[in-house]
């Protein structure tokens, strides 16, 4: 049994949608045909669930890299071989509003948990198949996506020291996020496929001008579009096979 998520391997499917919040965990078991709850300790809860026939794992993994990289880890020990991370993001190009969905094709690693692992020269970047799926599956729901690189960072309130967001929107990063350079490192040593659909809650860099609504209706649309999303592409990767 696994310390944290306390599953068992073989307990889960091999394909896994992952997401911050507990709340959104049961949100998203509820979006499927039926669900039975396995284990909630701390910040992971996991459901079994069939969506289009299909079983699916769904499990949370809390705020930030260190807590999320346990849950990643414990996932690939208990059977995980497809993981997508389906959360929210600050959107760093005007071009995105809120609501709107980011695949995410790589990740800058400022999150500290990878650099850890492996040299910050190893590139942390989504499986082209998981990546291709969730595509299809935007376009699928008519899902407004853009594809691009995400900025993971341990770093939500900036306090003494400046932040990178403009230099990175400059390099023009799509997004910023706190988990997916830490999935994508951790997927790929572990010889597991992953990627990640993100749903824009505001810029940040604007959040002086009110430019941040997690809870606001365009959001809130955004996030069921984009775990159905997630489902979608699990589901037609387990009907293929993928693994």
């Amino acid at each position: 049994m696994t310390p944290h998520l306390k599953l068992e391997k073989g307990q889960i499917s091999p394909y896994v949608l992952v997401c911050g919040d507990p709340a959104r965990a049961l949100e998203t078991a509820k979006l499927c045909d039926s669900y039975e709850e396995l284990v909630y300790n701390r910040e992971y809860r996991s459901f079994n669930a069939l969506f289009n026939e299909e079983k699916i794992t769904i499990v949370s993994h809390g705020v930030g890299s260190a807590g999320a990289s346990i849950c990643f880890n414990e996932l690939i020990t208990a059977g995980a071989k497809v993981i997508v991370r389906a959360g929210t993001c600050g959107a760093l190009q005007d071009s995105l509003g809120q609501g709107d969905l980011i695949v995410a094709s790589g990740a800058v690693r400022e999150d500290g948990v990878s650099p850890l692992m492996v040299p910050l020269a190893y590139p942390a970047i989504a499986d082209a198949e998981v990546l291709c799926a969730l595509e299809k599956s935007c376009r699928s729901l008519n899902a407004v996506y853009s594809r691009g690189i995400i900025l993971t960072s341990d770093l939500f309130y900036p306090s003494v020291l400046p932040t990178s967001l403009e230099t990175y929107k400059n390099a023009k990063v799509a997004g910023v996020e706190m988990e997916c350079a830490s999935l994508f490192v951790i997927a790929t040593l572990g010889g597991v496929r992953a990627g990640a659909v993100a749903t824009v809650d505001g810029n940040p860099l604007k959040w002086n001008e009110g430019d941040y609504d997690p809870y606001g209706e365009k959001v809130a649309t955004g996030k069921q579009k984009m775990l159905l999303v997630a489902l979608g592409a699990l589901s037609e990767m387990s009907k293929t096979g993928l693994i």
